[in-house]
């Protein structure tokens, strides 16, 4: 399972999940697209994004509004990521996706919060949970 959706008063909250941090980032992007539409995004355009954060948290909260202002400055979903590297509390991730206008878009993310949100590893995967205003 790459992510699932929880219970939550009046937002979307997610949980995404991989077997290194890499992978639970990219899954958790993917929990995002999902939110936005049910429709499959094709890849068409490549997208560069470099990120920093403080920590984990703050890390992925900031590369997943890196991927909103995507969405909503240059009309961008994201299908997929193709590469991502995590070091030293940045991320340099290569991401595929479409123009948004292309796909029927379910709901508008506002914002991501740090409402319930972590980064955690358990065993041997790891966690991520995000709840998005929508």
């Amino acid at each position: 399972m790459k992510f699932k959706f929880l219970e939550h008063t009046a937002d979307i909250k997610f949980q995404a999940f991989g077997e290194t941090l890499e992978e639970a980032f990219k899954n958790s992007v993917l929990a995002m697209t999902k939110v936005m539409t049910d429709d499959k995004v094709k890849s068409r355009i490549v997208k560069k994004i470099k990120t920093q954060g403080r920590d984990n948290e703050n890390l992925l909260y900031e590369f997943l509004e890196d991927i909103l202002v995507l969405v909503d400055s240059e009309n961008f979903i994201v299908a997929e990521i193709k590469k991502i590297k995590i070091k030293d509390n940045e991320i340099i991730a290569e991401v595929s996706g479409d123009t948004a206008d292309n796909y029927d878009i379910k709901n508008h993310i506002k914002s991501v919060t740090y409402n319930e949100m972590f980064v955690k590893k358990e065993k041997d995967k790891y966690i991520t949970q995000v709840v998005v205003y929508v």
